[in-house]
């Protein structure tokens, strides 16, 4: 078995940053939508073997604990990109060989950043 997506909200008429955040910032690759639920106003993105899809909702995200974690080759850059955009990520309780820290979207979805060591990686 392996996760195919994760589907997070975004609240409605925020297309433009959505792709500034998770396009441009992240430098994820945006997808296209299959035209059979374009009418859903839904964004995709490539991420890793898998993909991330923002729905657009009214209820938003919140602060009870759920997130996904995005596996990246340089952390510190990561952390240092998001930083400058004005983003404020913390820490979390250390893993052994994982580090990692958190961050929310514009939305307040909570993100996990981790770097593995390179035979976890592929």
């Amino acid at each position: 078995m392996w996760l195919h997506h994760v589907s997070i909200p975004r609240p409605p008429g925020s297309a433009a940053q959505t792709r500034a955040f998770y396009g441009d910032l992240l430098g994820l690759e945006e997808l296209p939508v299959p035209a059979s639920i374009a009418h859903l106003d839904v964004i995709w993105f490539r991420l890793g073997a898998g993909e991330l899809h923002l729905f657009s909702a009214a209820q938003l995200p919140t602060d009870d604990g759920r997130h996904f974690c995005i596996v990246v080759r340089d952390l510190s850059a990561v952390r240092q990109r998001l930083t400058q955009a004005g983003y404020q990520p913390w820490d979390a309780i250390p893993i052994p060989g994982r580090p990692r820290f958190f961050c929310r979207d514009p939305f307040g979805n909570q993100i996990e950043f981790t770097a593995l060591p390179t035979e976890e990686m592929g």
